[in-house]
């Protein structure tokens, strides 16, 4: 059974992928293990009560478990209550590709498709230090999602982030002749760049944890410290540097999300927004794709809480 289609009070055996797993403390003083589930429909949290074994390595992210468990309600959300689990074994069978879902084109054509916008650049200073940092991170681009749980946490869902927002950026430069068109490139591709190196994902696109300077500086410091040392080591022009860390020191807008200073150039407005348009608009689609029409969906804590409406005339696509 799909996570979409799971209804509360009813028992359900299902196999899942564990995307996340937290060991914690129940109010009688026991631990248990809250449980993200994930296949290619959706998540749903789980609790396993009744722990048996090595609980801080049984049952790790990225592994699929078999699940008997009860479906229940908790703070309008549908949840599982574990009441048995197991690892998959090979007689099982299971097909990967229902657990995981992916961007909706193949991660070799995307990166092809960003190059191509590199090599229309005219400022050859921008071209090699994007060129660079696309081959070095070539690898893991390949399946890094672009979040652990929020838009585009799919595998290469960071790939697919990026080509959005070229295509959008590309044409709104068609419209703002103002804007330098190179600038508003690099910005796009290297924005979330160390994204790569804050998350610990593996090759199936599932983030297990932050890491240690994930943790203490963020993508967005960790960005101009990569970008710094990258043109130094290319001799890139120095206010070319500037201006694209400058970019993505600011692309997130406001202190209290990791930008402490707002955009001071166009390209850097529109980078901002760009970034924000492309995470809306998946979330939004994501929220409304297994909708009937006429319904409303349950509060979206992404989107400020807010309860989307598929109209008749709403097209889902991701």
């Amino acid at each position: 059974m799909l996570v979409k289609d799971l209804k509360i009070g009813e028992d359900v055996t299902a196999f899942y992928l564990i995307k996340a797993k937290n060991v914690k403390t129940s109010s009688a003083n026991k631990p248990y293990i809250d449980f993200t589930f994930q296949d290619i429909s959706g998540e749903v949290n789980g609790k396993l009560w009744d722990v048996k074994g090595d609980i801080e390595n049984i049952y790790n992210p990225g592994e699929v478990v078999k699940v008997h468990a009860s479906v229940t309600q908790w703070q309008s959300s549908v949840q599982l209550k574990v009441i048995k689990i197991r690892t998959v074994q090979e007689s099982d069978q299971v097909d990967y590709s229902q657990f995981i879902p992916v961007a909706p084109i193949d991660p070799e054509v995307m990166y092809n498709e960003i190059l191509s916008f590199v090599h229309r650049m005219d400022s050859e200073d921008i071209k090699k230090l994007v060129l660079a940092l696309l081959e070095e991170y070539k690898p893991k681009w390949m399946y890094y999602p672009a979040a652990k749980s929020n838009h585009h946490a799919i595998k290469s869902g960071l790939l697919y982030h990026v080509l959005r927002m070229l295509r959008s950026g590309d044409v709104l430069c068609d419209i703002y002749k103002n804007l330098n068109r190179d600038l508003v490139f690099a910005g796009v591709i290297l924005h979330d760049i160390e994204k790569m190196n804050e998350m610990d994902a593996n090759e199936v696109g599932v983030v297990g944890e932050y890491t240690m300077e994930g943790q203490l500086l963020g993508h967005i410091i960790m960005g101009i410290k990569k970008i710094d040392q990258k043109c130094v080591e290319l001799q890139v022009d120095r206010e070319i540097s500037l201006l694209i860390q400058h970019m993505i020191l600011s692309h997130h807008y406001e202190a209290e999300y990791g930008s402490p200073k707002k955009p001071l150039i166009p390209e850097g407005e529109l980078l901002h927004y760009l970034d924000m348009i492309d995470a809306r608009m998946y979330d939004m689609n994501k929220a409304l794709r297994d909708l009937e029409e006429g319904q409303f969906t349950d509060p979206i804590f992404v989107l400020d809480r807010r309860r989307l409406y598929k109209s008749s005339l709403s097209q889902s696509d991701l």
